[in-house]
């Protein structure tokens, strides 16, 4: 697709890489929030950004941005300050939706993390140190990461960029070249400098539609740590694969149920109960709490071969 500034509508001339970032930035940055936390000692709290993604005032920020918050204030770059309740809240994925009071909202649309490729370009949209709506621009630096979230589990599907977060950034949106959100900005890796990473849309998408129906997000687990690997081509053609990638384990919990179903580190898991699993983004979707207590079958790739297991999921506490 032609980059140049007449395609995207721009009525001055750019160079081809600031007409995409001019182009994605007008069509997020209106929905980008502002979220101020009141503590319930009365006193100001937090701070961090947001995004809203429905016509209707629903927002997706981080959980550590509204944790122990008696209170939410959300600032719009219209200038309006709404009051925001929340709708709930998973610190498992570091995500949280909030519910604006009032209307006419502009929203932004999601994208899907599933399908970036390293190298894209990616910005970061958000307040750090209460500039509103500040922008940094970079490229996803990489995919599948798995990052701890304030409860200690791992998330799974997280993309890194070298868009540069500072604190007033998390919750904010991670934005493609073509003005899609693409991930939650959550996180800065304090030892080096330009690696940041976002959930990925897909889990914050998963999860949003969870929180909004129930409250909170109801699992089951494996006992497994995994991230998104792929397979080698000569094995997926020896073993006739219709996938090029899956779930590897890189830790197994002591008398959990992927312990005793057998799993290694290092295995690969490519279907759970005859659904293809791609990546962690598609496990961690499978496993809703309808699973726990059901044995169900596991294709599982081990050094070139694929293995048939079971495995009876169990309800997460």
């Amino acid at each position: 697709m032609p980059l140049d500034g007449a395609d995207l509508d721009l009525d001055f001339d750019l160079d081809p890489y600031s007409a995409r970032v001019v182009h994605a930035v007008e069509r997020v940055a209106p929905t980008v929030l502002h979220v101020a936390v009141r503590r319930r000692d009365g006193r100001p709290g937090g701070q961090g950004s947001g995004v809203v993604f429905t016509p209707d005032g629903y927002a997706l920020t981080n959980s550590h941005v509204v944790a122990g918050a008696a209170g939410l204030t959300a600032s719009l770059p219209d200038g309006r300050e709404v009051a925001a309740t929340l709708v709930g809240d998973d610190p498992g994925t570091d995500l949280a939706v909030l519910r604006l009071t009032g209307g006419g909202f502009e929203h932004a649309t999601l994208g899907r993390s599933g399908r970036l490729r390293v190298g894209q370009l990616a910005i970061a949209i958000g307040n750090p140190f209460g500039f509103q709506t500040s922008v940094t621009a970079g490229i996803v630096s990489g995919l599948g990461r798995s990052l701890r979230a304030p409860d200690g589990r791992l998330i799974p599907g997280v993309v890194q960029t070298d868009a540069p977060l500072n604190p007033g950034n998390s919750g904010g949106p991670l934005v493609s070249g073509a003005g899609e959100v693409i991930g939650i900005n959550t996180a800065v890796f304090g030892p080096a400098q330009g690696i940041c990473f976002a959930v990925g849309i897909d889990t914050a998408s998963f999860v949003a539609t969870r929180l909004m129906r129930d409250g909170r997000i109801r699992r089951a687990k494996l006992g497994v740590a995994v991230q998104t690997a792929p397979i080698l081509t000569r094995v997926v053609r020896h073993l006739g694969l219709d996938q090029s990638s899956g779930a590897l384990v890189t830790n197994v919990a002591e008398n959990g149920p992927a312990a005793r179903a057998g799993l290694v580190p290092g295995d690969v898991l490519l279907r759970f109960d005859d659904a293809l699993v791609p990546g962690a983004d598609a496990l961690h979707a499978l496993l809703g709490e309808e699973r726990a207590g059901v044995a169900v079958p596991l294709l599982v790739l081990r050094r070139a071969q694929a293995l048939d297991l079971a495995i009876t999921p169990e309800a997460e506490a």
